[in-house]
């Protein structure tokens, strides 16, 4: 792990950090907050949050953010790297009575210079629809909370409608919403349409079709935080029982389970191509999953204190050239391989998934993935191929991740870990330990269900589950128009039949000493322990933001500064790039 030195030193705040690709530094007038600059006192009050949207206006400045600060809600112009912040101006300001906003989400579909949708989750429950460019209040869902009481965690639009959304509260369920629609003036009542090991989804039953559409109950406490898949076949959920659950969110089944080290897991997301998951809790670990194999690959300790944020970076994930000998696919196809990264977030999945047809593996790929937490650190990581595919030949493996002994247990775990002796592995057939990297000498388990998991895709659409589970996320977009289309009226269409062995299946509390060991849960030595690239205390209070944009990444901190970090050449200083 990357150190300072000791002392005070340890314990400042960082102001610039250097990676592979240069220097990282904070531009301290791109700085957002309260209008009055002042720290936030937040005792008690919820996580600030940063959401974005790019307007595609024609001042080449589109973009734009919004920020909650306690009561607060803030709308401004983002400059970003090229332009101070100016605080005094914002589009949007709202202050709250009796409620605190919680989370926002754009709808990117449906934003115009103009317009643009936004939704606000509330501690007390309610879901808010505004439109701060013409700073209007839409509609208000959940207002009389006979939906739910309990606080909204997560809000986010369905990709490629311009209707729908999902909500996560802290009582565990999530409602899917229709805009459209109201949410009556009694509390809805409810019809089993499927049930699993740990969830159960139900239909709304009323004469007229009224939100939610679905309410989903997700594993025992708190659902913290959901994600969409790339593509938004799947949703990702995390939970306070210590769980990631990862569904087909169209025809409602469960694709596969992790669960924590220990305590709950409170942040998910999605590797660009939709291959990989991390998740980060209160273990102080991040947790690489494969969605292929439904296993974890690897964990990294670098935190000292509960993670509250994981994202991965589109623009520093890297693909390297291969053996040209080994290639199998098109010169184009090859081309558009060595400019990954180049292009924005949105090509990134697909160049990705090009990547991974091809079975010869033509370049190595090297994710790059970050993470902030309670202990106020910004830890960046990278998932290389020594980690991806452990027994390649080594001349093929990549090997500048730095990777931890294994026997250290993560921060707060009290004391060594389960079967761990601290003694050197042996490579099979070597009396003599060769010094690599634990992701190259240690087998994973021998256990696999990548066959029965990597044709889930195939099947649904084969099954015809459901229409819209067919359509590619390109083709959602381009009939986004369609508001006829049968999702945004009913629900109907899922079938229940599907899985008639899941609905025998009642809910059963896991007890968590039993999965440790298994897949659901390896033991620290059986995976391999990540050390992050760096790992650097960045604020004063804990950190509740990390986001990732083409020239810089954005933090923000519990008393309300959202800072911008500059990537390395991105700096405009006396009219030229540094």
């Amino acid at each position: 792990m990357a150190t300072e030195g000791g002392g005070k030193e340890m314990n400042e705040i960082k102001t610039q950090f250097t990676t592979r690709e240069g220097l990282y530094k904070l531009l301290p007038h791109s700085e957002y907050s309260r209008p009055n600059r002042v720290p936030f006192n937040s005792q008690g009050s919820n996580p600030v949050r940063v959401s974005f949207v790019n307007l595609n206006d024609q001042s080449g400045n589109g973009d734009r953010l919004c920020f909650n600060v306690g009561r607060e809600l803030y709308f401004y112009i983002y400059k970003g790297v090229r332009k101070a912040a100016d605080l005094s101006k914002p589009i949007d300001k709202r202050i709250y009575k009796g409620t605190q906003p919680t989370c926002h989400d754009f709808n990117h579909l449906t934003a115009t210079a103009e317009s643009v949708s936004l939704l606000v989750g509330f501690s007390a429950g309610q879901v808010q629809l505004i439109d701060p460019i013409k700073k209007e209040t839409s509609k208000l869902f959940n207002e009389e909370r006979l939906i739910d009481k309990s606080r909204v965690t997560c809000v986010k639009w369905v990709p490629g409608s311009e209707s729908l959304f999902l909500v996560a509260h802290s009582s565990g369920n999530m409602y899917l919403y229709n805009v459209e629609h109201t949410c009556g003036t009694t509390a809805p009542h409810y019809q089993l349409l499927k049930q699993g090991e740990s969830f159960a989804v139900h239909t709304c039953k009323s004469k007229s079709t009224r939100n939610p559409l679905l309410k989903w109950t997700v594993g025992e406490g708190a659902l913290n935080e959901f994600a969409f898949s790339p593509d938004g076949k799947f949703l990702a959920c995390v939970s306070q029982d210590g769980f990631l659950r990862v569904f087909n969110f169209d025809s409602v089944e469960l694709h596969g389970t992790m669960k924590s080290y220990f305590g709950g897991l409170l942040c998910v997301c999605w590797s660009p191509d939709g291959k990989y998951i991390v998740t980060g809790g209160e273990d102080d670990l991040v947790t690489v999953w494969s969605f292929v194999d439904c296993r974890v690959i690897a964990r990294g300790h670098g935190h000292k204190s509960w993670v509250s944020v994981v994202a991965f970076d589109p623009y520093t994930t890297s693909v390297e050239e291969s053996d040209p000998m080994e290639f199998s696919g098109s010169d184009e196809d090859f081309q558009d391989l060595l400019h990954f990264g180049r292009d924005r977030a949105n090509s990134t999945q697909s160049r990705l998934s090009k990547r991974n047809s091809t079975d010869s593996r033509p370049v190595s790929v090297t994710y790059r993935f970050g993470s902030v937490g309670q202990d106020t650190q910004l830890c960046l990581w990278d998932l290389t191929e020594d980690i991806l595919f452990p027994h390649q030949p080594l001349s093929r493996a990549r090997t500048h991740t730095n990777v931890m002994n294994a026997t250290s247990p993560p921060a707060g775990s009290g004391g060594t870990n389960p079967g761990s002796n601290g003694n050197s592995i042996t490579m099979p057939g070597n009396s003599v330990p060769p010094p690599l990297p634990r992701s190259n000498s240690l087998p994973h388990s021998a256990v696999s269900n990548a066959g029965s998991k990597s044709s889930v895709l195939d099947g649904a659409i084969a099954s015809g589950v459901s229409k819209f589970a067919t359509l590619s996320l390109h083709d959602r977009k381009e009939r986004h128009h369609d508001k006829d289309h049968k999702r945004n009226h009913s629900m109907g269409h899922i079938s229940s039949k599907s899985s008639d062995k899941l609905n025998l299946v009642t809910k059963t509390k896991t007890d968590p000493a039993k999965t440790l060991g298994t897949s659901l849960c390896p033991r620290m030595e059986d995976v391999p322990l990540l050390e992050p690239l760096i790992c650097k205390k960045i604020a004063h209070e804990r950190l509740t933001v990390l986001i990732f944009l083409e020239d810089c990444i954005v933090t923000a901190c519990q008393e309300g500064f959202i800072c911008t970090w500059a990537r390395p050449g991105k700096v405009w200083f006396l009219g030229s790039w540094i």
